[in-house]
């Protein structure tokens, strides 16, 4: 495999309009590994989705989903507990409200084992993200494995999610990684505010490489991405122009998952980094996290 994603697959329900307006929800399959992995796989990356799912109809067309959009679905697991499951509200300014159905889902029952009977051992690029980490405790020790097992070959985003876990919690799950973290992508304010105490961008990305991380992503929103290399003076990345904005959902997945495929294939951090911005700014036209994936040339024609 060139990337391998380790997390939670999810159904998803998507509104025009805020949760508690909306009476029309979209069906669809999101989730912030799903999203990584979809984003990757258009890129042409070979894509293992590490997870569990339910033995119920939506964990069936979950994966028949991830098989149709490229990823190989060898290691998306079927059994005990349901298929996780969220609605959003989507609003084209940002501001998004999220509701979660995932206590207790398949996918929170991973642990070590699900490490160890995956490819991440081999393959060139792990990505591993705060989420999966904070659905449960054997979730966490997955994570951490993980990073272990793939040590100088993961990309991790932190990715809090405040309904999720505690910052101490997930500062503690940031610690631990960084060490084997090819590339962290933390977003700024908002991960990096919660998670370090820092609101600059270049301390957040100087906290980061600190605690071990070969390199730092910081995600700024319309600002774009300043990427700080240990030995190297930080780079500042801007923005691609959307052409039309629908839904913001997943576009920050989509940025990793496309940030993996191409480090998978040689690309230089600051070629995966725009690259991933490119396919960012494309999902930004579709509905979900996987709505719009961008293709291989549409990327590549944005950064020429």
């Amino acid at each position: 495999m060139d990337v391998v994603v380790l997390g939670e697959p999810l159904v998803e329900f998507s509104a025009d309009q805020s949760l508690p307006e909306a009476e029309t929800f979209h069906l669809s399959f999101s989730g912030d590994a799903l999203n990584a992995s979809v984003a990757a796989a258009a890129q042409g990356a070979r894509v293992a989705l590490v997870t569990r799912v339910g033995s119920d109809e939506f964990g069936e067309r979950l994966i028949r989903f991830a098989s149709g959009h490229g990823v190989d679905p060898r290691w998306m697991i079927r059994g005990e507990g349901a298929t996780g499951a969220y609605a959003v509200g989507a609003d084209p300014s940002g501001e998004r409200s999220f509701a979660y159905l995932r206590y207790g889902s398949a996918a929170s029952r991973m642990d070590r084992t699900d490490v160890d009977r995956s490819p991440i051992a081999e393959s060139r690029v792990v990505l591993l993200s705060g989420i999966t980490a904070a659905i449960s405790g054997s979730c966490g020790q997955a994570v951490r494995h993980a990073a272990e097992t793939a040590s100088g070959r993961v990309v991790y985003d932190p990715n809090f999610r405040p309904r999720l876990t505690t910052p101490e919690a997930a500062a503690a799950v940031l610690r631990d990684v960084a060490p084997h973290a090819a590339l962290i992508k933390i977003s700024c304010p908002g991960d990096g505010g919660a998670l370090v105490g820092l609101t600059d961008p270049s301390e957040v990305a100087r906290a980061c490489l600190a605690m071990g991380a070969a390199a730092v992503a910081v995600t700024l929103g319309e600002n774009g991405v300043l990427l700080a290399e240990s030995g190297r003076e930080p780079v500042r990345i801007p923005v691609f122009p959307a052409e039309r904005v629908v839904d913001q959902t997943g576009a920050g997945d989509v940025l990793a998952g496309t940030v993996c495929a191409f480090m998978s294939r040689g690309a230089s951090l600051d070629v995966a980094v725009r690259a991933g911005m490119a396919a960012s700014t494309i999902s930004l036209s579709g509905r979900g996290g996987t709505g719009r994936p961008a293709t291989r040339e549409e990327v590549e024609n944005l950064l020429r």
